[in-house]
């Protein structure tokens, strides 16, 4: 039940909740309800200035997601489908859906997958690390291991607040261990779920890290529950 593991917050004398249901109720802030929409902006920033823009408005349903492009004109109507883990692409023109990589670069340091909602929860086995403070706030520390194929990273460190239940932070690597990117996520957007208000992601901060002085966000904005129906996630009803 949606809001049911986001509201359990910790309390003095109550046992902690488990890894999963941590994973979970992070996953919860980052898209995975029943029918939410919101629009995104992906800007690429060097030394503070934006290099280059791109809006979709989108469309989530638990881990399914639909994405259509609104800027630049030059990439409107383009559209990104993914069910469960498989992804596709299509633009205008096209004869058919291409299926596509969660980690094929969309702009900057973002991949396909950075714009889609997250399930660690279920992709990926996780195991405990020391706690830590990021920016005064306590976290529980994750080591995620990718337990299937198509997902966006094979492995990540990920710091989630323990007094919100919202990941905060996040390192990705390579199967062999190589750092190449890190993230910081912002909640300054809500939603109202079964008549109750909670946090939801607002921004993600991506950096390589090869080239320090390129940041990319992504920027959402106006999330809201919203019935979505059944031929929005439809591949054969993808290029309409």
């Amino acid at each position: 039940m949606a809001l049911a593991i986001f509201l359990s917050l910790p309390h003095p004398g109550r046992a902690e909740p488990s890894s999963t249901d941590i994973l979970r109720a992070a996953d919860e802030a980052r898209g995975n309800v029943d029918g939410l929409a919101w629009r995104v902006a992906i800007e690429s920033s060097e030394n503070d200035r934006v290099t280059d823009r791109l809006v979709y408005d989108i469309k989530v349903r638990a881990f399914d997601f639909a994405g259509v492009s609104l800027e630049p004109p030059k990439y409107r109507g383009n559209k990104i489908l993914m069910l469960n883990t498989n992804m596709w692409f299509y633009k205008p023109g096209l004869s058919r859906p291409v299926p596509i990589s969660q980690r094929q670069k969309l702009m900057g340091d973002a991949a396909y997958g950075d714009i889609a909602a997250t399930n660690y929860a279920d992709n990926y086995a996780a195991t405990r690390l020391p706690d830590e403070l990021v920016n005064g706030e306590e976290c529980y520390v994750f080591d995620l291991k990718a337990n299937i194929d198509k997902v966006t990273y094979d492995r990540i460190t990920y710091w989630v607040s323990k007094k919100r239940l919202l990941g905060i932070k996040a390192e990705y690597f390579t199967v062999s261990g190589k750092k190449f990117k890190s993230a910081w996520m912002d909640y300054a957007n809500t939603v109202k779920v079964n008549g109750n208000t909670r946090p939801f992601l607002s921004r993600i901060a991506l950096r390589g890290e090869l080239m320090n002085t390129e940041v990319t966000y992504l920027k959402l904005a106006n999330p809201h529950i919203e019935a979505i129906p059944d031929y929005v996630f439809n591949l054969n009803l993808f290029m309409r």
